[in-house]
């Protein structure tokens, strides 16, 4: 199965174009982001491989922003131990998703991942792919389903939160004040 994705940023004046290929091992997902930000033009590429119970297993990224442009690549071995530019890194230990806050999809990991009942909540270690501020690091996040397509998220300490709507397969609909789908285009094979 395939699934492209259209998220339109908010905040961060973007357009996303996200596919997302299932396969009998896993997920592999592909994306392209460009947008404006405090006066710089970016582009960010990404890839995601994740097992079919969404744990992500790499992540790639490619980007541009402004004058400044690198390449990110960090690899899970699934029991909360990763390697940052193929070396180990103690830094993200306990870590099992990533959150690059230039997309809505990386919510998508633990929306699926977690398979919460509404009520149900859990605090998760990710890794923060800050690229604007050029930083890489551990934080916690809480997830809560508070209704059938609709969950409570928040950073721990709690210095933001939102209500992040999702269709049925987990896939964000709408971010209030940072992201929405534009479009969605599922493909059968």
């Amino acid at each position: 199965m395939r699934t492209n994705i259209l998220w339109t940023g908010r905040e961060y004046y973007s357009l996303e174009d996200c596919v997302i290929l299932r396969s009998t091992t896993g997920l592999e997902i592909d994306s392209t982001i460009i947008g404006y930000y405090k006066g710089q033009i970016y582009h960010v590429r990404y890839k995601i491989s994740t097992s079919l119970t969404w744990r992500t297993k790499d992540v790639a990224i490619d980007y541009r922003l402004g004058h400044r442009s690198g390449h990110i690549n960090l690899t899970s071995d699934f029991n909360g131990k990763w390697s940052l530019q193929n070396q180990p890194t103690s830094e993200l230990d306990g870590c099992v998703d990533v959150d690059i806050p230039l997309t809505p999809f990386t919510n998508t990991l633990p929306i699926n991942r977690l398979n919460l009942s509404v009520g149900d909540e859990s605090t998760i270690k990710v890794v923060y792919i800050d690229l604007f501020n050029n930083s890489i690091r551990a934080v916690n996040q809480r997830y809560q389903k508070i209704a059938g397509n609709s969950f409570h998220y928040e950073n721990v300490p709690n210095d933001f939160e939102a209500v992040i709507e999702v269709d049925d397969a987990g896939l964000v609909i709408d971010y209030p004040s940072l992201f929405f789908r534009t479009a969605i285009d599922n493909l059968q094979y």
